[in-house]
């Protein structure tokens, strides 16, 4: 059995001026975001959900992104209440949330 039941990593990969990558989206802000909605939650911790910034993941066309392990579910996300549904579906309730859903 693994210690979290979900690690969540949010790519925040800063690439130089021009490049594609996640940072241009506000990712590092939208993991905080994330992280302390975790922690609000009584989600977080041993049986729980561990966010973690990444590097860059490699999808950078579909960004920003975010991977949830076990499952290994690609999402992407706009804004604070796409994540919202993310924590609230896949991650309280066990449902893929099927329009955030990276599937190439």
């Amino acid at each position: 059995m693994s210690y979290y039941k979900n690690h969540v990593f949010f790519c925040t990969n800063q690439r130089a001026a021009g490049e594609m990558c996640c940072n241009k989206y506000n990712a590092s802000e939208i993991r905080d975001y994330a992280k302390a909605k975790i922690k609000e939650s009584g989600l977080n911790g041993e049986g729980g959900v561990r966010m973690n910034s990444a590097g860059c993941l490699g999808r950078c066309e579909s960004g920003p992104v975010i991977v949830v392990y076990p499952e290994a579910v690609w999402y992407t996300y706009v804004d604070r209440e796409d994540v919202d549904e993310i924590i609230s579906e896949h991650l309280q309730n066990g449902r893929i949330v099927q329009r955030l859903l990276i599937t190439n």
